[in-house]
């Protein structure tokens, strides 16, 4: 593989104020498709995650539960980190920003760089602090006085902190985000960006006063008396997870090196991502990300998940009680591209039969069956014509149909497209009907021998670039499928890949 071929990929790292929900397991699924995906098509992938554990919200949960702060960070941390197995993640790396000495060593070169080129200020100032989203929010942009993230009136707050000079970019990051530069998908969250700079950017905060945070944080350099604001502490995670704090050369490798330098993120915190990050880079003179990936909120009832509002959704008990294949087919098949999605358990299960157990399960189910009692488990040698030719066509164009969906991080279109290939399959079954094909075969007509010969061998064509394609998406009800579905001339007798589920209350 040269140079130009790596490709990196990470999340957001979240606060660890409370356990993980649905929505990040969401960010989570999405991110690691990317990199099976890529995988597959043989580049080399590194997939970051973590969490950002210096957030003074952790701070003042940790003090609400009457825990120890870091008792308290790292219990939670550690349910994070522990999403690998149930939602079957292939995450690289998972990064911790209060315990790894690679980030502070990272954090604190970043910040010197900065300095260096001038980008630092130090001024009083007085604002209206919303903890939730850890930033200070002008007047302006409160709705009716309340944060409109968290619909909450901001606490105000006077300090003196360092202050980055923000606003010395505006131009710059102009053209990059109007050049595309850094692509930001969807186009709606790029307009949104592009709205925000036209606007004019304002220098911002950067650190908090150490004795707020009841001394948790990184240090500022050289002024112990301040800690780095957790924005600034957690987006240089990208590059400190690396080693760039140490000249490790996996920075060379993954960041400086790689085509393609992706993050997926959370509606919610787009401007952190696509501006402040961006400025913190040229500041640096360091490579910028080539994308940021948009996705928009899951609601339960229309409201966001959120611990506070008590109506977090736990990935971990919905893939103990639905299978994991279930819940990242949802995440993945029903969410919406652009707009929130709301979660109910009858949804999650209503898909995961339709596709999976009833679509999915039956092609493969009555493929094998079919090729076991009329060609005892061969499958044959037969070119597809007709009808039949249909189905060959649609799964030799599935590979191109996905990358082209994942290229514009579409889930859904790249979803619909197996699932034309499965729905292909089941159709041709119903209009070839290959039982009475192989009762006309055993009747003596070659024909109809012919024909049946072209009907399996496409429904296990079909079959298995299903179960290649769907790698990425399903790598665990996957193998159960390529268990089956063999290679070469045999396949295996079915066994059931996709259990049907019931729905809550039924007996």
């Amino acid at each position: 593989m040269t140079t130009d071929e790596r490709f990196y990929i990470t999340t957001a790292i979240p606060y660890v104020n409370a356990a993980p929900h649905l929505g990040h397991a969401l960010e989570l699924v999405q991110a690691d498709v990317l990199a099976r995906h890529r995988r597959l098509r043989g580049q080399p992938v590194r997939f970051l995650t973590g969490t950002d554990d210096n957030s003074l919200k952790n701070v003042t949960a940790a003090r609400a539960a009457g825990v120890d702060v870091r008792t308290f960070v790292d219990a939670n941390a550690a349910r994070f980190a522990a999403l690998r197995d149930p939602l079957a993640l292939s995450f690289d790396d998972f990064i911790r920003t209060s315990v790894d000495v690679r980030h502070v060593t990272g954090v604190a070169r970043l910040w010197r760089e900065c300095a260096a080129a001038g980008d630092f200020y130090r001024r009083r100032y007085e604002g209206r602090y919303c903890a939730g989203c850890e930033q200070f929010y002008p007047e302006a942009e409160l709705v009716d006085g309340l944060c409109p993230e968290h619909l909450v009136a901001p606490e105000p707050v006077a300090e003196e902190n360092w202050f980055f000079r923000l606003s010395r970019y505006t131009d710059r990051l102009l053209d990059i985000l109007e050049a595309g530069q850094v692509r930001i998908e969807p186009a709606a969250r790029r307009n949104e960006v592009l709205a925000f700079v036209r606007a004019g950017l304002a220098d911002f905060s950067v650190s908090r006063p150490a004795a707020r945070a009841g001394g948790w944080g990184i240090p500022v350099p050289d002024d112990p008396d301040q800690v780095v604001y957790v924005w600034w502490d957690a987006l240089t995670n990208y590059v400190t997870a690396l080693g760039y704090g140490v000249d490790d050369p996996d920075y060379q490798r993954w960041w400086a090196g790689s085509a393609e330098r992706i993050h997926v993120i959370g509606k919610g915190i787009v401007r952190f991502h696509a501006v402040y990050w961006l400025a913190m880079l040229l500041s640096t003179g360091l490579p910028l990300p080539t994308a940021v990936l948009v996705h928009d909120y899951l609601t339960v009832d229309g409201a966001k998940l959120s611990k506070s509002a008590g109506n977090a959704v736990d990935p971990t008990d919905l893939v103990d009680r639905y299978g994991v294949d279930a819940v990242r087919w949802w995440l993945l098949r029903d969410v919406a591209r652009v707009g929130d999605t709301d979660f109910t358990v009858k949804r999650l299960v209503h898909r995961a039969n339709g596709d999976l157990a009833n679509g999915l399960g039956n092609l493969v189910n009555r493929t094998l069956t079919l090729v076991h009692k009329y060609r005892d488990g061969q499958v044959p040698e037969a070119t597809p014509t007709g009808e039949v030719a249909r189905l060959a066509k649609a799964y030799t164009e599935l590979a191109d149909r996905i990358d082209h969906a994942l290229r514009d991080f579409d889930f859904r279109a790249a979803t619909n497209a197996l699932w034309s290939v499965v729905d292909e399959g089941n159709r041709l079954v119903e209009a070839e009907r290959p039982w009475e094909l192989a009762r006309a075969e055993h009747a003596g007509d070659e024909s109809a021998a012919t024909r049946l010969d072209s009907v399996l061998a496409s429904l296990v064509g079909a079959c298995r670039v299903l179960a290649v394609e769907l790698q990425p998406f399903l790598p665990t009800g996957v193998q159960r499928l390529r268990d089956q579905l063999l290679s070469g001339d045999r396949v295996d007798r079915p066994q059931p890949a996709f259990p049907r589920l019931e729905q809550p209350g039924e007996e």
